[in-house]
């Protein structure tokens, strides 16, 4: 554990730091001197405990971690693919996340917070608090490496304990099941405006998160032969959503209408109160922002993720019918095919009359081929005026939890529970179909499985509830970074093969205009027409470029058809990757961690 070991011998001091800052904003501190200042001037106030607690939100995701979450997701089409999906290009020697700096932090408050001159109440909530990031902290590390070391103490540079080996995966996650609930029970904030500070709706929430991921983690897991305990998770997870949902006055938001309510949620300077639970908050006048669009629309800085054809036919009509019941849905141009559906795609991607502002001017913005590879360009964490698409300027804050998760994580787990109701259903699914603009289907939950969905994602599904919810958290969550551990929960890694396909080409050299404002945008040739069409895009299709190295942008029925993105590397799903190796390093100054399988 070099990192570990690492940070130890450095004797990380940060209640140091906080004390510096306490004592330039107090006059006075039990009468201690900035000179004589011990650990103790921290442990024995109030203002102390919170300065300290300060340091903890380190442990969360930042903005940018957040809005590029996605990057590795079966949906997920990008500029080159990722080097962990390519036999032979990961391993231990590549591997990271084996760092302990953060829980070392946490461990230290714990071990010191027991001054009996600070009253009883307030010492339980900071270590309530100290308790939720230790859990954020263990569960990040467990959905990475499985079986981790449980640390409960700030070891000394000393300590043989250094050396051991890593614990089971059930004992860890029970400590963290442990850490929850002692959050949940002991954090007396039950509201700030800001959205910016744990309280005790936030811990149910994530705790509700927890409790989903690893009840299913272990129903679909066969391996850890921890099945038997799966139901009791899952039932954290509905009794955590239970006690949000009851109480804590959260609720999806509606303000804009069908049209707007959704991607409000990803767009606002301030976070949208009635919904967003947690975020990583802007503050132009701190200079604290993100580069969401700078990530989202360079077509060098970023990914250049765009999402593929398969995932975006599972958005449905605005009548509450699946969009792949409709007669020639696989040869339906793109114009055709973004039009009467489910109002959160137009919310996602850049569809019909989309506009950007450049120089205070909206102008019409269809899919540019200079970002996207698909068609499906995202807007979701996008600003609209083309001035934030350079650099790190972004003024929208960027959700960490919402209400909207909290109820997809409730109907979840009362799906794979058996208890799903359809009042169940009204007041989850229904809901967030009925915020989204679809009319029909709001009332009851399905009887009969969709056919698409097992085909194409969930073949070993037979319940239709199960499968609608799946595809709702899918498309209600889409790019917020919960889809690869969604992926590996449900033991579905093969989807992470899936072609990268995108919009349907129905000829060469055939200008199509993308978002019906009469001007054509895009053509695809193998070659090149000798009188191109001003203003129109063209992109080559050839099996072969100039070079004579395989294009990896072609046509999938040669002349025609979906656009397909590199489809020349292949990307070979293997069970190993469920979880990531132990890094090398790590490893090598400390045998005993030993490795996971496959690796």
């Amino acid at each position: 554990m070099n990192n570990l070991l690492y940070t130890i011998m450095k004797k990380q001091l940060v209640w140091l730091v906080l004390l510096s800052a306490f004592f330039a904003g107090c006059e006075k501190l039990d009468q201690a001197p900035v000179a004589t200042a011990t650990k103790e001037a921290v442990f024995t106030s109030e203002r102390g405990l919170e300065l300290y607690a300060n340091s903890f939100y380190d442990v969360l995701p930042s903005a940018n971690d957040v809005h590029r979450g996605d990057a590795m997701a079966d949906y997920s089409a990008r500029t080159q693919v990722p080097d962990f999906l390519r036999a032979g290009a990961f391993g231990p020697r590549e591997s990271s996340g084996w760092n302990w700096g953060e829980l070392r932090n946490i461990n230290y408050f714990i071990a010191n917070n027991n001054d009996p001159a600070i009253s009883p109440a307030v010492r339980s909530h900071y270590m309530g608090l100290a308790r939720f990031f230790r859990a954020w902290f263990y569960f990040d590390k467990v959905k990475r490496f499985g079986d981790v070391p449980w640390i409960s103490t700030p070891m000394a540079v000393d300590d043989p304990a250094l050396y051991n080996g890593r614990d089971p995966r059930a004992l860890v996650m029970d400590s963290v099941l442990a850490d929850l609930d002692y959050a949940c029970e002991n954090i007396s904030t039950t509201g700030d405006d800001s959205r910016s500070l744990i309280t005790k709706y936030v811990a149910y929430a994530f705790k509700s998160r927890v409790c989903l991921y690893e009840g299913t983690y272990r129903k679909y897991h066969t391996e850890l032969q921890l099945g038997s305990t799966a139901e009791a998770w899952l039932q954290e997870a509905v009794s955590a959503s239970e006690k949000v949902m009851q109480e804590s006055g959260f609720r999806l938001n509606t303000a804009g209408g069908p049209d707007n309510a959704y991607r409000q949620l990803f767009t606002s300077q301030g976070p949208v109160a009635s919904e967003v639970m947690l975020a990583a908050v802007v503050d132009p006048a701190l200079s604290v922002f993100n580069d969401a669009n700078w990530w989202w629309t360079s077509s060098t800085y970023g990914a250049r993720v765009s999402l593929i054809r398969t995932f975006v036919n599972t958005y449905m009509n605005i009548d509450g019918t699946p969009f792949t019941d409709t007669p020639g849905y696989q040869t339906m141009v793109f114009a055709e095919e973004v039009k009467g559906r489910d109002r959160r795609l137009e919310q996602t991607i850049r569809t019909g009359d989309y506009k950007r502002i450049n120089g205070g001017t909206a102008v019409p913005a269809p899919p540019v081929f200079s970002y996207t590879y698909t068609g499906y360009q995202p807007i979701k964490w996008t600003l609209d005026d083309t001035y934030f698409d350079g650099g790190s300027r972004n003024t929208n804050s960027i959700p960490i939890i919402r209400y909207a998760e909290v109820l997809l994580n409730y109907a979840e787990a009362k799906a794979e529970l058996g208890t799903f109701t359809d009042e169940d259903w009204v007041m989850t699914v229904g809901a967030l179909r009925q915020r989204a603009g679809i009319t029909g289907g709001l009332e009851a939950k399905p009887q009969a499985a969709d056919p698409y969905l097992q085909a194409n994602y969930f073949p070993s599904i037979s319940d239709p509830a199960l499968l609608e919810v799946r595809r709702e958290r899918g498309i209600e969550l889409a790019l917020e970074g919960f889809r690869f551990d969604d992926i590996v929960r449900w033991e579905r890694g093969e989807l992470m093969e899936m072609v990268w396909n995108g919009f349907y080409v129905p000829a060469l050299n055939q200008p199509l205009d993308l978002n019906e404002d009469g001007v054509p945008d895009v053509s695809f040739y193998k070659k090149m027409p000798a009188d191109p069409v001003p203003g129109v895009t063209y992109v080559n299709v050839a099996e072969t470029l100039s070079g004579g190295n395989q294009n990896p942008q072609q046509l999938s029925e040669d002349t025609h058809g979906e656009l397909t993105w590199l489809a020349n590397i292949p990307r070979v799903w293997d069970d190993k990757y469920y979880l990531y190796p132990i890094p090398e390093t790590d490893r090598l100054l400390n045998p005993a961690l030993g490795q996971n399988p496959g690796w």
